[in-house]
């Protein structure tokens, strides 16, 4: 015999509530109190009742989706990320929907293309680089910036330029003098502060900035390669490198290992992210962690809280930073 279907009616009874509190209290459970939220659950758990979300969002005329819209989906840096918006949003109803900014309409017309599809409640932004002119389109839903920064949106990212800074007083303190920087792309809110980042502790340690240890790259494993040959080819080079990301200071350490050279024996290399291959290198990357997962849920509670406030603005979070010591740092080989 076919079990029947537990309704809100059962949890409403046998919570002893009304149903609008049963649904207040599933469907935004701040505004009721402790006491009959612990009352609902129970009762939930006791009937075993589900929610169905397609009916609720037909209800209140949602889609009951969010879009990531991310640069690049094959970057393992946002793996983690992902993982914390679908922390917050699956308990609140949410899907999560994918779509990398690199491919599909026209590079103009990509931000305005995702705000206008009807497709999501809501989007969660992780590449600067997109024309922000669409953020003016009249109906569109709330967005939040993610790791990047777009004006006007509130963003959720970390202290870009304290992590430069600690990446430098680390290797600062390990003895080095001449150090190295190698940029994301151009024009970029990350590689510039964490330019910056690195200029300024440098100015603060009383090292020389030189303009030939400045090395471009674009964030991928090639360009830390790329840049291990520029490095390589100069005669007068840096003992130590800081990394804007991880990426590249995984690139740069295979082409020096392939050359017969050694990290940290030979060069000191410092990375930025934190992602899981650093680990795994060999050397360990010595890096700066960014909160990913944490990242990811802040992103998403901030979006939520616009949705259900019908709003499109709403306040922005720096993200403190922390320097995780492993083996690629060493002290520089003593002259002679």
């Amino acid at each position: 015999m076919r079990e029947k279907t537990a309704t809100i009616q059962d949890v409403a009874r046998i919570a002893g509530v009304s149903n609008a509190t049963v649904s207040r209290a599933l469907s935004n459970p701040s505004v009721v109190a402790e006491s009959t939220l612990q009352a609902v659950l129970g009762a939930v758990a006791e009937t075993g009742y589900q929610v169905n979300h397609t009916a609720r969002n037909l209800r209140r005329q949602r889609a009951g989706s969010i879009i990531a819209l991310v640069p690049n989906l094959a970057n393992p840096f946002f793996a983690q990320i992902m993982a914390g918006i679908s922390a917050v949003l699956t308990p609140a109803g949410y899907g999560l929907l994918l779509a990398d900014t690199q491919t599909g309409p026209d590079a103009d017309d990509r931000l305005a293309y995702y705000l206008g599809s009807g497709t999501a409640d809501g989007l969660i932004l992780f590449d600067g680089q997109l024309d922000n002119t669409a953020l003016s389109l009249p109906g569109r839903p709330p967005v939040v910036a993610a790791c990047e920064w777009l004006d006007p949106l509130p963003s959720v990212r970390v202290d870009n330029e304290a992590g430069a800074r600690l990446a430098v007083r680390h290797l600062a303190e390990a003895g080095h003098r001449r150090i190295g920087h190698v940029t994301g792309p151009f024009p970029n809110g990350l590689t510039e502060t964490r330019l910056a980042g690195f200029r300024a502790e440098m100015q603060a340690q009383g090292l020389e900035l030189r303009d030939a240890w400045i090395y471009g790259g674009d964030f991928t494993m090639d360009s830390g390669a790329l840049a291990a040959q520029a490095w390589m080819r100069q005669a007068d080079r840096p003992s130590a490198l800081f990394f804007a990301s991880d990426e590249m200071a995984a690139g740069f350490i295979g082409a020096v290992q392939h050359a017969g050279l050694s990290v940290p024996g030979d060069v000191s290399v410092v990375g930025f992210d934190n992602i899981e291959v650093g680990a795994h290198l060999s050397p360990a990357l010595t890096t700066i962690r960014q909160p990913r997962m944490r990242i990811g849920e802040r992103a998403a509670e901030l979006l939520i809280a616009m949705i259900e406030a019908r709003r499109l603005d709403g306040p922005s979070e720096v993200i403190g930073v922390e320097l995780i010591e492993r083996a690629s740092v060493a002290p520089p080989k003593k002259a002679g």
